[in-house]
């Protein structure tokens, strides 16, 4: 799950956790971990999450030592991928994706290492998008999922008394702020290469389209999509009611514009909140849909733990894994990096904490939650695709269509390689 400066950035170096305790006693097993680190600097790097948490492991199984490796998000899966080819395979790994693995015959199922509680308490959407072709590999560790969010000083200086439900809503209280609030952007549309992917399912699914269907199968370049993408170039880039060209402008730089009172809505993840907070008066509401025939948009994205086959751990490795996705566990690393739950009872305690009221929007879609193709080898690719070249379908004068059936094809192209060499 991508981070940005706004919220905590896995920007460290590499931490090492072998030099805190976390070696390997005279018997028993050591099992090896490796993590992303979710913080943006040594005050609040997951080193230290994953160092109690080991401490805490071993004090209640002592026959098992944890090693623990925490890396900086761009450099995870290179990080991996090297011990891999090293022969040096870790027994459990926390990342971004795990269909690459699976189709590697690298990892156990989750029923050989979860026990049926624990399997039971995970958020049936979760477990779903952990699938590979039927069968879950992918257990879900942390998630998230966007919102509509606007500013509120700035509706009311428009004269706006609601957030809006559906897109005609949206684009005349787009109106409405330019022509009473200079100065601001009325929505921003991020579709540069940092995240358009999740903009761009944001926004298929808004219009009744979907980026894949319920087999796998990629459908970019379906007619809802190109009525969507149509209606964002008519309707906002040539009104002058987003960026100029989206194509060019990353989720930083509009969560960092909202942030900073330049812009007046946008679809946005928790992150945002803790930014803005103090800063700017926000409010949060369901994401607008092309009318009301469309069903409400409930988008979410996970980062994964995977099980790795080589040691043959299994069974240490169930007790571990049951082990951190215990409430105590998860509460706590949702609640210090502003992250969302993936089992129900955390969905539960933070839920009903009014001290996380602020989450409500984003907690209410997860048990519903649509997810990217995870569980596709090829989507790595089709999500950089993506990222390269959504931004070119709502550009002023562009080929909007050709783009989408490009991209279409090339998605095709990349998920029958993937499907073969499985």
């Amino acid at each position: 799950m991508k981070r940005t400066a706004l919220i905590p950035l896995p920007l460290v170096g590499c931490l090492l956790l072998t030099g805190c305790g976390l070696v390997s006693g005279a018997s028993g097993v050591t099992l090896t971990v490796v993590a992303a680190d979710y913080g943006d600097g040594p005050a609040n790097s997951s080193t230290a999450y994953w160092t109690q948490l080991a401490k805490d492991f071993e004090a209640a199984n002592s026959d098992i030592k944890v090693k623990v490796d925490v890396v900086p998000w761009p450099d995870i899966d290179k990080h991996v991928a090297q011990l891999i080819a090293d022969g040096k395979i870790p027994d459990v790994v926390q990342t971004g994706g795990f269909a690459d693995q699976v189709t590697a015959d690298r990892l156990y199922p989750v029923g050989d290492v979860l026990s049926i509680d624990t399997q039971a308490n995970l958020l049936d959407s979760f477990s779903k998008a952990g699938q590979v072709l039927g069968s879950q590999y992918g257990i879900p560790f942390i998630s998230s999922s966007r919102v509509f969010v606007y500013n509120k000083a700035i509706f009311d200086k428009a004269g706006i008394t609601a957030p809006p439900t559906t897109w005609e809503e949206l684009r005349k209280d787009a109106d409405l702020v330019k022509a009473k609030v200079p100065g601001v952007t009325p929505y921003a549309l991020p579709l540069g290469p940092e995240e358009a992917q999740a903009e761009s399912m944001i926004w298929s699914m808004s219009g009744g389209g979907a980026l894949s269907d319920n087999v796998g199968n990629y459908t970019i370049d379906s007619q809802p999509n190109r009525e969507t993408f149509k209606w964002l170039r008519t309707n906002l880039v040539d009104k002058g009611l987003t960026y100029a060209d989206p194509g060019k402008v990353n989720r930083a730089t509009a969560f960092e514009d909202f942030v900073n009172g330049k812009v007046a809505m946008l679809n946005g993840h928790p992150g945002l909140l803790k930014a803005a907070a103090g800063k700017v008066q926000f409010g949060t509401a369901a994401i607008p849909r092309k009318d009301k025939t469309v069903k409400p948009v409930a988008f979410g994205v996970a980062d994964w733990l995977m099980a790795f086959k080589a040691n043959g751990h299994r069974a240490e490795i169930k007790k571990f894994l049951n082990f951190t996705l215990g409430k105590q566990n998860t509460l706590k690393f949702d609640e210090e990096y502003n992250l969302l739950p993936v089992t129900q009872d955390t969905l539960d305690e933070l839920s009903a904490n009014p001290a996380h009221q602020d989450l409500t929007e984003f907690l209410k879609v997860l048990p519903t939650a649509n997810f990217y193709p995870y569980g596709d080898p090829s989507w790595d690719k089709v999500s950089s695709l993506l990222k390269q070249r959504m931004g070119e379908v709502v550009r002023p004068g562009g080929n909007a269509d050709g783009v989408l059936g490009e991209l279409q094809s090339s998605a095709a192209a990349e998920s029958s390689r993937a499907r073969k060499s499985g």
